[in-house]
């Protein structure tokens, strides 16, 4: 059992053996074979060696540089779905804003944001593509097609990045919407342009208050507060202002063509006389109150509103060029020629005219013209307001002198007011009164307070005094320059009548009761010397008959009456014809020296005549002796010291007043240059 079991094991045992020949001569021959390879492998080995060398380091490199391509591609999805964004952005904006302003304007914020977004992404991208060719070409990494795509991927992204730049250029997607709301903006303001209504001829422009509620309505200025804001973000705020000031120009002058402004723009060599432009400068005076208080106040409050948003500074530029460009120089220069006119009483008037309006203005000059955008209107302001202070004083400081250098002229022939003393008299009554005395009084402490001196209380009153004082040392000369001596007592009656009838004026008022008082006395005293050196010497001849005709011879009688009544009717038509054309401008006056005449002469002639009547009917002409009855004598004498009258059938007297610019301001004028 155990031999069967040995030979069991070595017939096992030599399979084994012979398989492990075999599977050595198998093995011999690999090795044959595998050494043959490995000779031709370590004969192609350096080749492989250096083909295989940077085959690790290459692999190194892109596995550094994948944080850099990570960081990129977030930046670079952006790009695409801003871009995206801003395509359809710009589609949207082709329409027109007028369909939906608000709309429109989120839109075209809306595209900055991307275009700004999209240059910021462009921005990261490329600098992250960069900073990858820069590592490769640090690490000398030479593949050209990756290489080539990473610079088509950066030109792409450059590109990209221009693209708000190029937005904002003309032709631009962004450029062109701005374009439109700039032509909106303008639309808006062309359709509601409402010219302001002025009256130039309210009475009560001068005590106006300035009232100016928006021109616009409320949604109006939204729409143009919001274009403001939009076209000042992309730095289009000059334009939109240049746009505006345009559009309210043009507004503003339409509002003024119904003023015709014209007589502004008129040489200065047709303004030499203030008096030949009065019409013109009250004209002036109510337009500068309406162009103040309706015109430019108007347009100050709709400047605060549209450009509040934008600061004081900026919409009181605005302000500054609408009015500067609406023609508030030519108002100011206009002012100016007034005060360089040839100085005369009239021109006096015209000043304090203006400087009451100036003064009403004052608060409203202040307030509207008050910033430094103004600069050239407070200039001219000021230099007007000194014009007219300075021109006022010194004509009212040189009335008395122009009063006493009229001394030299003639007096009327008539025997009338001089129409200096009616001119002089009237015009202190104007400087006295409610409207110009406390104009005078602040002009002079004005001026007073220039020269840093204090202004007294009785500057204005004792210039007056001085005045009607040279008017009464006129008068004396100008009585002595009568030959006639009755006329020169004429003169001075109706001299002293026109003194006596200040009283319940401002300047009776000023002279006082005692001054008037004494002229009354004048003027019976004067009157009474007319009354004696006239009618009285004549009819005196006829009252001295009773003692002459006391002879009892009665054809002597008959002759000496003849005589008498022709000597009378000689020297009666004499004086007639002489008094006839004097006037006594006083009606009352008039009335009470013919009456006064009447009354004491007629019944001397009626009782002559009834006493010697008989005598002077027998002659077989009687008329040459008897030439008036005592109805025709009244009738005459009644009638003298008529004014006369004009076609117009005015007076004399009550055509003085229209003449006085015409004839007495020349001389008072030519006075002035001479002094």
């Amino acid at each position: 059992m155990s031999q069967v079991d040995g030979i069991d094991n070595l017939v096992a045992s030599r399979l084994v053996l012979k398989t492990s020949l075999e599977n050595s001569r198998a093995l011999a021959s690999a090795f044959d074979s595998t050494g043959q390879r490995l000779e031709g492998m370590k004969q192609r080995l350096p080749s492989l060696e250096a083909a295989v060398r940077h085959v690790p380091r290459q692999k190194c490199t892109f596995v550094a540089i994948r944080e850099h391509i990570d960081r990129a591609i977030g930046p670079a999805a952006a790009v695409l779905k801003v871009y995206d964004i801003i395509q359809e952005l710009h589609k949207s904006l082709l329409s027109h804003p007028c369909s939906d302003l608000s709309t429109y304007l989120l839109m075209v914020k809306q595209l900055e944001e991307s275009l700004k977004f999209l240059a910021d992404n462009c921005r990261l991208a490329i600098q992250w593509l960069e900073a990858i060719l820069e590592f490769l070409e640090d690490n000398a990494v030479h593949d050209d097609l990756y290489i080539l795509n990473l610079n088509k991927s950066l030109s792409i992204l450059q590109e990209l990045q221009a693209t708000d730049k190029h937005a904002r250029l003309g032709g631009g997607i962004l450029c062109a919407a701005l374009d439109k709301l700039e032509i909106e903006f303008k639309q808006i303001l062309v359709e509601n342009c409402i010219c302001v209504v002025l009256d130039s001829f309210s009475s009560s422009i001068r005590n106006q208050a300035s009232i100016a509620p928006s021109p616009l309505p409320v949604d109006v200025i939204q729409k143009l507060q919001a274009i403001v804001e939009r076209l000042d973000a992309d730095n289009r705020l000059e334009k939109c202002i240049s746009t505006y000031v345009e559009a309210r120009c043009l507004n503003t002058m339409r509002s003024f063509q119904a003023l015709d402004l014209d007589y502004l723009n008129h040489s200065f060599n047709e303004f030499d006389d203030v008096q030949d432009v009065e019409c013109y400068v009250d004209q002036w005076c109510k337009h500068l109150q309406l162009a103040v208080k309706q015109v430019f106040e108007t347009e100050y409050k709709l400047c605060s509103d549209v450009f509040e948003k934008n600061g004081p500074e900026v919409w009181m530029d605005c302000f500054a060029k609408i009015v500067t460009q609406s023609g508030i120089l030519s108002f100011l220069r206009f002012g100016k020629k007034i005060t360089e006119c040839k100085n005369d009483p009239v021109k006096l008037m015209k000043l304090l005219d203006i400087f009451a309006m100036l003064d009403n203005l004052r608060v409203d000059f202040n307030r509207l013209f008050g910033g430094s955008a103004c600069n050239e209107i407070q200039t001219m302001t000021r230099d007007l307001l000194k014009g007219v202070v300075n021109g006022a004083c010194e004509i009212f400081w040189e009335l008395p002198i122009q009063v006493e250098l009229q001394r030299r002229s003639s007096p009327p022939l008539d025997g009338s007011v001089p129409r200096l003393v009616s001119f002089v008299t009237d015009y202190c009554n104007h400087l006295l009164g409610d409207d110009y005395r406390p104009l005078l009084t602040q002009i002079l402490t004005i001026q007073q307070s220039w020269k840093q001196e204090k202004y007294q209380e009785e500057l204005v009153t004792n210039q007056i005094y001085y005045i009607i004082k040279q008017i009464g040392l006129n008068l004396d000369a100008w009585s002595k320059a009568h030959y006639d001596l009755t006329l020169s007592y004429l003169f001075m009656t109706n001299n002293h009548c026109h003194f006596c009838r200040l009283k319940g004026t401002n300047l009776g008022g000023l002279m006082g009761d005692s001054w008037l008082k004494a002229h009354e006395q004048y003027r019976d005293y004067y009157m009474t010397l007319y009354l004696r050196e006239s009618w009285g010497k004549i009819f005196a001849s006829l009252s001295q008959e009773s003692r002459i005709l006391s002879s009892p011879t009665r054809g002597f009688v008959g002759d000496l009456v003849k005589k008498r009544l022709k000597s009378f009717n000689e020297e009666f038509d004499h004086m007639y014809q002489k008094q006839s054309s004097w006037v006594v401008p006083c009606e009352d006056l008039r009335l009470k020296m013919c009456k006064l005449v009447v009354q004491a002469y007629v019944p001397v002639y009626r009782s002559y005549l009834q006493d010697y009547g008989f005598q002077a009917e027998t002659d077989a002409s009687p008329s040459r002796h008897v030439k008036y009855t005592t109805q025709g004598l009244e009738a005459m004498l009644s009638s003298l010291f008529q004014p006369k009258l004009s076609k117009s059938g005015g007076t004399k007297h009550n055509r003085l007043i229209g003449k006085i610019k015409d004839m007495v301001t020349d001389n008072f004028r030519l006075a002035l240059m001479a002094v």
